[in-house]
């Protein structure tokens, strides 16, 4: 009985316990609900006042941008005008077209002049290029369009007139030891190799253009045929800016497409409490009128030029002797948006040799032909040099030294020209060979064509971290470490610096100051890519699996992007692992207060969780077992990331931020946006 009483004690004192630790747990809750009901009440009374001055901070910077940006624009033109630059205003169509017209009927034919004035064309293609990819009217982006394709004939018929030039007296300048006929012709844009076949020596197989890392090879017909070979390195890349006319892409824009500043500042002042289910759809942006443009003439050079092939015309014959594999699965058409061309363009052509002169007594005698050079269709015309060999011709070989001021990070891709659709595709290469320790890459293919090294678009995605902390005011250092490469940026104002482990043919770029677009397009150029576009998220293989990179609210991230600008001269910003964790509406990151130019203490880092609604300080770290979205004690709510940042800032933190630059928050902006280091990061 005394034991059943003491069992019986035992249980009331349990039960009496638990009831009065669940109602101290309640007690704690319904405490840390009013507290959280108090700060968000506090929160709600100042939003308004919180978003106006948000507002107003990115609309100043944004004014004085545009207004330095306009200065800066107009001195150039003005500066064009003093110069009486020979190159045409773009933006002038009638300029360009007595350009194309000027030019198409100069019949000079020194080389030295042509290649002048094939620089100036490039030059000129390139701002017609940045024209066009701002353009917004259909009547605009036509008339660029014409004007580009009129353009890139013209620069490969000047090739053409004096290719054939050189070649009409190959006899006359015959190498002692090949018994042939080869020159190399350089200027900063391009590379032309020559190579008349004058012996026809059946025993010759490959021939090598030593002094610039280019060579070919040849199938027996080849070596006993009459037969010119041209190679021509273009530092530039035409084809693949065709092809993307040509072909333009369909994609349905990505979820995480960016948004605009203008789009953040007009989402975030209508949400008073409510969440938007989408992107507002972005206003159109009125554009400023262009002088006259006039219609751009027949893109075929006329006269002379009319007999001779335009480089698509030629391109196309050869690909017509050229079968066509049938593929059942994966196309082998190139998707541009996958891969990316770099280095230039390799063209590797073959034509009839043009008729030598030659001496009868005191005259030189040649004969004349208006045609231009002629295209040799390989394998058609070898034919009736195999009588009774096998029917299937020997393909041709070519090999390059890889192109300076590019990296490639892993063996390039090789593609070539189908110039029937004026498309680049990765079937009909054979026996690639590529020697790392040389730079050297060789392959084979049925017949002499236009081929790109290639390089995947989205290799370096998804980060591994990244960091973005100061250096001093209006001065910053954006470290992202990426799946194949690290490297970091320095931002001075509007001057950005990059720093890469490898700097192989990169001594052009690597610690140049630059401004963001021109660093951005050097970057894109010599294949360092880290920038992401609205179909990034299709390409990079893991950024649709979760704890990978997390699919987050574009208003949320991008309204984080523009106040980590507004403040990187006084905080430090890093990636958080959690972010996965933390919901599709926020974004969590590591932030702490940063003046002098040493890494940041890991000690010092802090969670804040950033939303559209409010954002608040973290009470876990980096550290933490699991994710949990308690607020800091003694922090309190807000409704921009900045005014939250304010409670903890130092009142020399403080000064920094009001003081700080506004071409290097528009920098910081453009790095932000442009790489996304919130979405495509690793998290876990």
């Amino acid at each position: 009985h005394k034991k059943n009483q003491k069992l019986k004690k035992q249980r009331e004192e349990e039960e009496r316990r638990q009831i009065e630790e669940e109602e101290a747990l309640q007690a704690e809750r319904e405490i840390k609900q009013r507290e959280i009901e108090r700060l968000e009440l506090k929160d709600l009374e100042r939003r308004d006042n919180e978003l106006e001055e948000l507002r107003y901070l990115l609309e100043k910077n944004q004014i004085a941008v545009t207004e330095l940006k306009r200065d800066a624009e107009e001195n150039v033109q003005w500066e064009r005008y003093l110069r009486c630059d020979v190159q045409p205003d773009p933006e002038d169509q009638r300029k360009v077209n007595s350009f194309i017209t000027f030019w198409r009927d100069d019949t000079e034919l020194k080389t030295t002049e042509v290649l002048k004035q094939c620089h100036i064309a490039v030059r000129l293609v390139e701002e017609i290029e940045d024209l066009l990819k701002k353009a917004t009217s259909p009547q605009k982006i036509q008339t660029y369009q014409e004007s580009l394709r009129s353009l890139q004939e013209l620069i490969y018929f000047k090739h053409n007139l004096t290719s054939e030039e050189i070649l009409k007296s190959a006899n006359k300048n015959i190498d002692i030891k090949t018994r042939n006929f080869q020159t190399v012709i350089k200027d900063e844009n391009i590379t032309m190799c020559l190579w008349a076949n004058l012996c026809k020596n059946p025993s010759l197989k490959l021939f090598n253009f030593e002094e610039v890392g280019l060579g070919f090879k040849l199938s027996k017909p080849l070596a006993k045929s009459n037969i010119a070979v041209r190679v021509i390195h273009t530092r530039y890349d035409h084809l693949s800016m065709i092809s993307r006319i040509t072909h333009p892409r369909a994609h349905t824009t990505s979820r995480r497409s960016s948004v605009s500043s203008d789009q953040i500042l007009r989402d975030s002042s209508v949400q008073k409490g409510e969440d938007d289910d989408g992107i507002p759809e972005q206003k159109s942006k009125k554009v400023l009128s262009i002088q006259e443009e006039g219609k751009t003439k027949d893109p075929n050079p006329g006269g002379r030029g009319s007999q001779i092939f335009t480089q698509m015309e030629a391109l196309k014959a050869e690909s017509q002797v050229i079968p066509q594999p049938i593929t059942r699965h994966a196309s082998p058409v190139v998707d541009l948006m996958e891969y990316t061309p770099l280095g230039g363009v390799f063209y590797y052509e073959m034509f009839h040799l043009p008729h030598q002169a030659y001496t009868v007594g005191q005259y030189v005698m040649q004969q004349i032909s208006d045609k231009g050079l002629q295209v040799f269709l390989h394998p058609t015309e070898t034919s009736s040099f195999r009588d009774n060999e096998d029917s299937t011709c020997p393909p041709v070989g070519a090999s390059v030294t890889l192109p300076d001021r590019v990296v490639f990070f892993e063996p390039p891709h090789v593609a070539r020209l189908d110039a029937t659709c004026e498309q680049w595709r990765m079937d009909g290469i054979s026996d690639i060979a590529y020697e790392e320790a040389e730079a050297k890459l060789s392959f084979s293919m049925e017949t002499f064509q236009p081929f790109v090294l290639m390089q995947k678009t989205y290799l370096n995605l998804p980060f591994q971290s990244w960091e973005l902390r100061p250096l001093g005011r209006s001065s910053a250092l954006f470290t992202i470490e990426g799946a194949l490469f690290n490297l970091s940026i320095t931002i001075q104002g509007n001057q950005c610096m990059l720093q890469l482990e490898q700097e192989r043919g990169l001594s052009h770029l690597v610690g140049k100051w630059m401004s963001t677009p021109a660093l951005k397009k050097a970057m894109l150029d010599a294949g360092v890519n880290i920038f992401v576009d609205e179909y990034t998220e299709n390409y990079v293989s893991s950024c649709n699996k979760v704890g990978i990179i997390y699919l987050m609210d574009p208003l949320a991230e991008h309204a984080a992007y523009n106040q980590m600008a507004l403040f990187a001269s006084a905080c430090a910003f890093s990636r958080s692992k959690w972010n996965a964790k933390c919901g599709a509406e926020h974004v969590v990151l590591q932030v702490c207060e940063h003046h002098d130019p040493s890494p940041v203490p890991k000690s010092s880092w802090s969670l804040y969780l950033l939303g559209a609604q409010r954002s608040k300080k973290l009470e876990m770290t980096e550290d933490s077992e699991a994710f949990s979205s308690e607020h800091h004690p003694n922090s309190e709510f807000h409704s921009t990331f900045i005014h939250l940042l304010q409670d903890s800032l130092s009142p020399d933190g403080l000064d920094r931020t009001k003081t700080s630059y506004c071409m290097f928050i528009d920098t910081i902006q453009s790095l932000l946006h442009s790489t996304r280091p919130l979405v495509y990061s690793e998290t876990i």
